[in-house]
């Protein structure tokens, strides 16, 4: 099916071009995005008189993305989530979880401007692209963790395995004390007389 495009589509062409897409495609997203139209004569013939508004509201916009891209690229924004010991999540984090954090924060993003290729299923650091414009794409980290302190541990560039791999040790080591504790405290009954057995002739 071929298409004329509205605005930069990526790895599908720039405004005006027409390009041919898959009816799906074509049908599910980039007609009802208004992203373009179906390339008919009249469409085309439509597209050149509205080109330079497209243009000029195109620019407008493109103005806007790259003012809020400059505040927003390289920014971190902590997830809090349940997971195990391992660091798995228990459920995942989507576009709509990154956005509203975001939102949260003072930045206004769409969940469908998240590029999120598969659902972060991890504790840690994600690298998470926003697109805030067809010309326009930042990059955010999202720090999912379990608390706020684990949060800003990972922050400071603790993974949540060397953090379960230290609080393992420090474990093992207060286990270690207690044995020892417990080993001390086994050899001072030793040397304690043992009590006499009580007479059982009744």
């Amino acid at each position: 099916m071929q298409v004329i495009l509205l605005e930069r589509v990526a790895k599908l062409g720039q405004m005006g071009d027409v390009v041919d897409v898959k009816s799906g495609y074509a049908r599910n997203y980039l007609l009802p995005q208004k992203k373009a139209l179906t390339a008919s004569e009249a469409n085309i013939a439509a597209f050149e008189v509205q080109k330079a508004q497209l243009e000029a509201r195109n620019l407008e916009t493109k103005k806007e993305a790259e003012a809020l891209a400059e505040k927003l690229d390289g920014q971190q924004f902590v997830v809090i989530r349940s997971a195990s010991d391992g660091g798995n999540l228990y459920g995942s984090v989507t576009p709509r979880d990154a956005a509203e954090v975001a939102t949260e924060a003072g930045f206004t993003i769409d969940r469908k401007q998240v590029v999120i290729p598969t659902p972060i299923k991890e504790l840690g650091l994600h690298a998470v692209h926003v697109t805030l414009h067809p010309e326009v794409d930042v990059v955010i980290t999202v720090n999912v963790a379990r608390s706020p302190e684990e949060a800003e541990l990972q922050a400071s560039g603790k993974s949540i395995q060397e953090l379960a791999a230290e609080e393992e040790a420090q474990a093992e080591f207060e286990i270690s004390e207690l044995f020892d504790d417990i080993g001390g405290a086994a050899s001072d009954d030793d040397e304690a007389p043992a009590p006499a057995a009580e007479d059982s002739a009744s």
